[in-house]
């Protein structure tokens, strides 16, 4: 497997970078915790990338890092990293009206439980932007799909410690239609893809994190020296650092195995155990540049008024979607031990 990217997915992640530094700055994301409307003008650029959710994993992955790194609010994950995928497995009519960015989707699978496994309860929980989007794609026990019109369904908001993405408990009783059907390793491959979307999108905050831990490391003086001459300081910016590269890593090879055509790296063990290790990875570098970035920044990192806790809330959030990092040990535990 070459591990080193093409020419065009540098161009698509230097166009990402240089798109979303413009279009969603700190005072987006402050903008849209009091009016979601408020991302119209970034999603108006997104939606020329949505045609990336039919794609290779890796250049899917490759945007969402970049995403992440700004901690873009929207519906460009959901409609992007898991609606648009879920609808080609389907061969669905929306599909090319999502590829284009004409429409916009979510899917909900959780029940109450909250984890991302199938379930015939009326009730979906956790379904990103279900109040933003044009559709959303109900999956139940089968696996079935349906595809409603978002408006036809009744939402309410769940409170999340993230204020960057919004989650929705989807009540469909009473909805009308069947469901089509789905092949059950299709679904789990959908899950695997979207999973390792969102990992690669951890890692993208963690950076940011740990930028902004190091810029005032370098910036805030304390006995006459920058606080990141002292040794303490060295020492945690380094852990966390490390934390962040190997999420990196473990990000990027779960994406490229995903997208591999080699028989060994492809097979659904190899699959889903590295989408296992890259979201436990991006968990432990999420988690811990949050804390580490924090402790930095002192007292001045726990305002309102510092954007720190912009990326930190998205950090913490996201390592509670789609399973924590515990629950993705777990899951790899069972596959190793299973092979043997």
């Amino acid at each position: 497997m070459d591990f080193s990217f093409s020419d065009d997915q540098v161009l698509l992640r230097d166009t990402a970078r240089a798109i979303l530094s413009k279009e969603c700055p700190p005072s987006l994301v402050r903008a849209h915790i009091d009016d979601p409307a408020a991302v119209a003008p970034l999603w108006s650029q997104l939606k020329d990338f949505t045609a990336l959710g039919d794609g290779p994993c890796t250049d899917l992955c490759l945007f969402i890092d970049e995403t992440g790194y700004v901690a873009a609010p929207g519906v460009f994950f959901p409609t992007t990293a898991m609606f648009a995928p879920l609808l080609a497995a389907l061969d669905h009519e929306l599909l090319p009206s999502v590829l284009s960015g004409e429409v916009t989707g979510t899917v909900a699978v959780a029940g109450a439980d909250g984890h991302w496994t199938l379930n015939d309860e009326p009730v979906k929980t956790f379904v990103p932007e279900a109040d933003r989007v044009d559709w959303i794609a109900v999956v139940d026990t089968g696996p079935t799909v349906r595809v409603l019109p978002a408006a036809d369904v009744a939402t309410r908001q769940t409170r999340m410690v993230d204020f960057s993405r919004l989650f929705f408990e989807v009540d469909t009783t009473g909805t009308p239609g069947s469901g089509v059907g789905l092949d059950p390793a299709v679904f789990n491959d959908l899950t695997a893809r979207a999973t390792a979307a969102l990992a690669a999108e951890m890692v993208g905050t963690s950076r940011r994190l740990l930028e902004m831990a190091i810029a005032y490391a370098k910036e805030r003086i304390q006995f006459d020296v920058p606080i990141g001459s002292f040794q303490a300081i060295q020492h945690r910016l380094a852990e966390c650092s490390l934390a962040v590269e190997r999420a990196t890593a473990a990000a990027q090879y779960a994406s490229m195995t995903l997208d591999a055509s080699d028989a060994e790296l492809s097979s659904s063990q190899e699959r889903f155990r590295a989408v296992h290790v890259a979201k436990a990875a991006a968990g432990n570098a999420a988690t811990r540049a949050a804390k580490d970035s924090i402790q930095v920044h002192g007292g001045i990192g726990y305002t309102w008024e510092h954007d720190l806790h912009l990326y930190l809330r998205r950090a913490v959030g996201s390592e509670h979607w789609l399973g924590t990092t515990s629950w993705h040990h777990d899951r790899l535990a069972d596959l190793l031990f299973k092979a043997r």
